[in-house]
C-alpha cells in the first residue's frame, strides 16, 4: 500500500514538471548542478528506504526509486536546455521507467494473472511511446508551419517594398530581411 501511494505521488510530481513547459531553459548551470545533486541524494534516500521491505516489495521499491531518478534527470535536462528533443526524451524516459515499475509489480501475481499484468503493462508502454512519437511529429509540423508563415510574411513585406524606389525601397527590403531573419 505504501509503495503504491509513493508511486502515485511520484507520478503526480512528474506530471506537474511535464506540464510546466514554462520552466524550460530558465535555469543557470549552478542551479542545474545543485538540482542534479538533489536528485542523486533523493535517489540514495529512496533506495535506502527500500531496505525496510523484503522480497518483491523491495524490488518494486528499488525500481520506483530508479524510475523517479531517471524521470527527474530527464525533466531537469529539459528544464535546463529547453530543447524539443529533450522534451521527447522526458516522455520516452517516463514511459520506459513506468513500464519497468509495472513489470516488477507483476512479479507478485501468479501464472495467468502475471501474464495479463505484463501484457497490460506492455500495452500502456507502447501507447506512451506512440504518444511521444506523435508529439515529436506534431512539434516538427508546428516548426515547419511557423517557417512557412514567416516565409509568407517575408514575401508579402518585400512585395510591399516593390511600390517604392531607390533608397526607400532598399531600406524597406533591408528592414524586411532583418524582421524575418533573412540574409
Amino acid at each position: 500500500m505504501m509503495i503504491a501511494k509513493h508511486c502515485k505521488t511520484t507520478l503526480a510530481i512528474a506530471a506537474l514538471f511535464a506540464a510546466s513547459g514554462s520552466f524550460a531553459a530558465t535555469m543557470n548551470h549552478a542551479d542545474y548542478t545543485s538540482a542534479k545533486d538533489r536528485i542523486e541524494a533523493d535517489f540514495k534516500a529512496d533506495k535506502s528506504a527500500c531496505a525496510n521491505y523484503s522480497g518483491n516489495q523491495k524490488d518494486v521499491c528499488q525500481e520506483q526509486a530508479k524510475a523517479k531518478e531517471k524521470i527527474a534527470k530527464a525533466e531537469l535536462e529539459y528544464n535546463y536546455t529547453g530543447k524539443a528533443s529533450d522534451m521527447n526524451k522526458v516522455a520516452t524516459t517516463r514511459a520506459d521507467a513506468n513500464y519497468a515499475v509495472a513489470k516488477e509489480m507483476c512479479d507478485d501475481k501468479g501464472s495467468n494473472a502475471k501474464d495479463v499484468c505484463v501484457s497490460e503493462a506492455k500495452a500502456v508502454h507502447e501507447k506512451a511511446l506512440a504518444d511521444a512519437k506523435l508529439n515529436k511529429k506534431v512539434d516538427a509540423a508546428r516548426n515547419d508551419a511557423a517557417d512557412d508563415k514567416r516565409d509568407a510574411d517575408y514575401k508579402m513585406a518585400t512585395e510591399k517594398c516593390d511600390s517604392l524606389s531607390g533608397d526607400a525601397k532598399a531600406a524597406c527590403v533591408s528592414a524586411a530581411k532583418a524582421r524575418f531573419n533573412k540574409s
